[in-house]
């Protein structure tokens, strides 16, 4: 009887024994090697950006990076066709180009990266055109503009892009100026925006294309540098014939400039991770502000204008 006793009272330990094993191991097991070890403000991501906005971009990494001292963005600046194709790239959490995803594209994400991906709208640019500072083509109508990208056009510029076919700026010369039609053979490639602007420096007969947030902002000491060295086109408002405009920011909120774009955002984050706090930060109040400092119009926040009278004492 007594041994009966023994036994029963051993198989009680023993059951638990393995059950507070158990507990133990589920709450302080090995750590999952795939977990997440990045939070909102915490940790370090990669992202691909479009190199046309890189100047924007930029600001927008050092105000966020320098409010969360233990986050890290790492941008990848490429041509957007290149931005596009990181849809596909489990590394990349983030891509910010001028559209976002496809349904094909969002169904790949969907069932091979097996993440749900989202977007959004964070500003309004602008592409600007830029002339030789001894250039007296600095009024153009968009019609002026779609001739010479097609090669029909009399006057005797030169048509300048970052690329020839992979980035954001030739995409909408081809989609929004010439509505499909092919680029003229007279088009000539430099390697990046600020190649761009230095062709067009040195070259007489050159009219160069470029994002507005290169040349826009005359509170930054490059850009004015950038400014010595070309003439920004004014254009023919769409909705004002005869009234000739900059990509001012004005200009930008209102439409009366014909050369305007959107700015995107597509998110690829499995959790609520430094994608996700990167992201509310882009279309929170100080992510908006930097776009409006950048001279880019903000896509989520709203301003107001207001009409003012000025009067010499």
């Amino acid at each position: 009887m007594m041994n009966r006793r023994r036994t029963i009272l051993k198989v009680r330990q023993t059951a638990w024994m393995g059950l507070l094993l158990l507990v133990l191991n589920s709450c302080g097991g090995e750590v999952d090697p795939n977990a997440p070890t990045d939070t909102l403000t915490e940790g370090t991501i990669h992202i691909s950006a479009d190199e046309s906005f890189k100047p924007v971009i930029d600001s927008q990494v050092q105000v966020f990076e320098a409010s969360n001292p233990a986050a890290k963005i790492v941008v990848h600046y490429k041509p957007e066709a290149e931005c596009l194709k990181d849809f596909a790239v489990d590394s990349i959490r983030m891509v910010i180009a001028t559209r976002s995803f496809t349904p094909a594209e969002e169904r790949f994400m969907t069932d091979s990266l097996k993440v749900d991906p989202s977007f959004m709208r964070v500003a309004f640019d602008a592409v600007a055109a830029v002339v030789h500072p001894q250039s007296s083509d600095t009024l153009l109508k968009l019609a002026d503009i779609r001739d010479l990208l097609a090669g029909n056009s009399s006057k005797k510029l030169q048509p300048v892009f970052d690329g020839t076919r992979a980035t954001s700026t030739v995409r909408f010369a081809l989609d929004s100026i010439l509505k499909g039609a092919p680029l003229g053979p007279n088009i000539t490639a430099a390697q990046s925006s600020a190649g761009v602007i230095d062709y067009v420096a040195k070259t007489k007969n050159a009219i160069g294309f470029i994002g507005v947030c290169w040349i826009g902002n005359p509170e930054d000491s490059t850009q004015l540098s950038y400014l010595d060295k070309v003439r920004v086109v004014q254009l023919e408002s769409p909705h004002e014939p005869g009234i000739y405009v900059t990509p001012a920011q004005y200009n930008i909120a209102y439409g009366r400039y014909p050369m305007i774009r959107s700015l995107y955002y597509v998110l690829k984050e499995r959790h609520n991770g430094l994608g996700h706090g990167f992201g509310y930060f882009l279309t929170g109040q100080r992510g908006q502000l930097v776009f409006k400092r950048a001279y880019l119009m903000p896509g989520q926040m709203a301003f107001n204008v207001r009409q003012t009278n000025l009067r010499d004492e």
